[in-house]
Parts: C-alpha cells; sequence; structure tokens
C-alpha cells in the first residue's frame, strides 16, 4: 500500500480508503448500492486492513446510521488498526434542529457517532456539506472545541465549493482555530470539475482530496459500454437519477481508452481508472466501495504499479472538456504568458479535442 500526507497536516493515510456506504442497506439509496450485513463487513474489513487499505470512510445517514453501527462492530477489538473517518451535517432526524452545522447539531452529532462506532476518538471528521445558515466563526469554533476535547483529530469537508472552502479556512486561521486538511469531492474520468477551482484551492490551502466515486457511480467498471444495456445488476437502475451526470459519448470514449491501456498494462478497466486519480495533483486517497469480496479484491490492485506518461496523457485527452468561465482562458492559451494553468494542464491549447 502506499501512504501519502493528509493535505498539509502530518497525518498519512493509505492512497486506497474503503467506503462503507454499502453498509446496512436501509432506504432507497443505500439498498440499490449494497446491503452488507456485520459478518460480511468483518470480511471486507479484514481484506482491507490486510492489504492496508486502511482508512473506512462512512456518514451519519448512510442507511440512517446502520453503516456506522456495522463498521464500528466490525472494527471491534482492532480500533487501534484503523483510521475512521465520518461526516456530518445532511438531515439526519425529523426535528428543526437535526440538520446542518450549527453547534448544537455536530456536538450531539459526534456523540451520536461516537456511540455507533463504538470508539472514543474520530480520525477525520467532514461536513457533509456547506450550511449558509449558520455564521462560519460559529462552525469552525465548534469544530476546534471538538479537536481540542480529542474527540476529533482532523477536520474535513465535502461538497463545498471553492468560496465556501476558503471561507471557513480564513475564519479558522483568523482565530488560531483548527483548519480543514481534507477536501472529500466527486473526482473521475468522467467527472472532472474538481480540476477547475478545488484543485488550484486544494494546493494552495493543503487540502488533501477524499475522493468519491472513483468510477463514476458505476459507470467506469467496464460493464457499461456503447450500443449494449446496463447489465443486470447495476446500481443505476435504481440511482441514475442521484449519479453525477456524463454525456454518454463521453463516457464511452473514455472507456475505449480505458479498454486500451487496461490491455497494455494488463489491468482491469477499474484499476485503470483509480490508477489514473491516483497519480493527479491533490490526491491523498482513494475511497473504493464494493459490494462483495471480487470487487474489493480487484479494486485493491490499482495500487503498487504505475501508468506511463503516455498512457496518462491519452486518458487525459480523451476525458477532457472545456472547463467553464472563468478558468478556460488558463487553458485555452489567453491567459498563459502571465497566468500558467494552476494544475498540468489536459487540454491542448485550442481546447476540447473532442
Amino acid at each position: 500500500m502506499e501512504y501519502r500526507f493528509l493535505g498539509a497536516s502530518g497525518f498519512k493515510v493509505p492512497a486506497l480508503g474503503f467506503g462503507a456506504g454499502t453498509f446496512g442497506g436501509k432506504g432507497p439509496l443505500f439498498a440499490a448500492w449494497g446491503a452488507t450485513d456485520t459478518a460480511e463487513a468483518r470480511r471486507l474489513v479484514d481484506l482491507c486492513l490486510e492489504a492496508g487499505a486502511n482508512l473506512f470512510d462512512t456518514a451519519d445517514v448512510y442507511s440512517d446510521g446502520a453503516s456506522e453501527d456495522i463498521l464500528g462492530a466490525a472494527l471491534k477489538g482492532r480500533r487501534e488498526q484503523a483510521i475512521i473517518s465520518t461526516k456530518l451535517t445532511l438531515r439526519a432526524g425529523d426535528g428543526p434542529n437535526d440538520v446542518g452545522a450549527s453547534r448544537h447539531h455536530l456536538l450531539g452529532g459526534v456523540e451520536r457517532a461516537l456511540r455507533r462506532l463504538g470508539t472514543d476518538y474520530i480520525d477525520l471528521l467532514q461536513l457533509h456539506h456547506f450550511d449558509a445558515m449558520t455564521p462560519v466563526d460559529e462552525v469552525m469554533a465548534t469544530l476546534d472545541g471538538l479537536v481540542r476535547a480529542g474527540k476529533v483529530r482532523y477536520l474535513g469537508a465535502s461538497n463545498f465549493s471553492g468560496w465556501q472552502l476558503m471561507k471557513s479556512q480564513a475564519a479558522a486561521e483568523r482565530h488560531g482555530r483548527a483548519r480543514f486538511v481534507a477536501n472529500q469531492a466527486y473526482y473521475s474520468l468522467i467527472g472532472r470539475d474538481y480540476e477547475w477551482e478545488l484543485m488550484p484551492l486544494g494546493l494552495d490551502q493543503g487540502l488533501g482530496a477524499v475522493v468519491w466515486s472513483p468510477l463514476g457511480w458505476g459507470r467506469l467498471t467496464g460493464k457499461v459500454r456503447r450500443g449494449q444495456p446496463l447489465p443486470p445488476g447495476s446500481r443505476l437502475h435504481e440511482t441514475a437519477q442521484f449519479a453525477p451526470p456524463v454525456d454518454e459519448e463521453r463516457l464511452y470514449r473514455v472507456v475505449d481508452a480505458l479498454d486500451a491501456v487496461a490491455a497494455e498494462t494488463g489491468r482491469s478497466v477499474p484499476q485503470v481508472a483509480i490508477r489514473w486519480l491516483l497519480q493527479r495533483p491533490t490526491v491523498a486517497t482513494v475511497l473504493i466501495g464494493a459490494r462483495n469480496e471480487a470487487q474489493l479484491k480487484d479494486n485493491l490492485g490499482a495500487v503498487g504499479w504505475s501508468l506511463d506518461e503516455a498512457q496518462m496523457a491519452r486518458l487525459d485527452a480523451a476525458s477532457a472538456v472545456m472547463p467553464p468561465y472563468p478558468y478556460y482562458p488558463y487553458w485555452n492559451g489567453m491567459f498563459a504568458e502571465r497566468n500558467p494553468p494552476p494544475v498540468p494542464a489536459s487540454l491542448p491549447a485550442g481546447g476540447d479535442p473532442a
């Protein structure tokens, strides 16, 4: 396993972590993701620990808390071997204060998560979304207090825009409080919006990317192909309406490129897709999800080797799109003389290679 610093902290995390959203199977969305029970979860956790993928990510809303319950049971007796990451702020009850990043909800949510997980501290606590109704100073002061109390060790955000992250960082810095060191974000070969603003911000602010859905909501498994119906077991049958959007022709172009690189390297399509992410700037860890041992073992094969420069370039070109304003001038050469691209360019001068 490869280990990387989590943003600007001194804490190292594995390049691959396990997303426990498949644990529990409660509700229409999470039931489609998976319905792993405690016994199967313990076996998947065993495999992850054996491979060194010892970061486990969950959230209070995953299967109404069942994911945290099952993860805690699967880790019982070996808590010290694991890095536990969980998330708060989405609605977790019917009450008026059962949502958001108020002091009330954060403090209560952490206590409930600790009980479900069977631990007295959370390694990485992330805000699941930005709460525009709670003052940022209140949010960052509360999080700082949780760190000082030893209940949380590191802080992160998820699904924030660039300005929301920067406002939070500035508020924390202004008062000498604990800052975010992680940004859990959607990033994949068919979802590269992360690169336009959040990646440069991560480089500037020391935020390590914790990547969710690296296979584009199941579209980059190698089973979704041009001119063929969705495979019977695909979760897209029930959850396509929740999936990040992607143009179909672009999807098939990326899958074609993945097929070619997989044939060259002797690796699977998912392994190549995950490996591409691991070679991108700011990426600290990629969360892999699996409903069974075969999927998990395959995904774990994304480490211990590298794509060469030509293979990375081929995948870049197949997946690239022109970024929106105000970012495209940095890629099409308009501002290149005085302002080089903040991250390695994926587009040749002139725009979309498609």
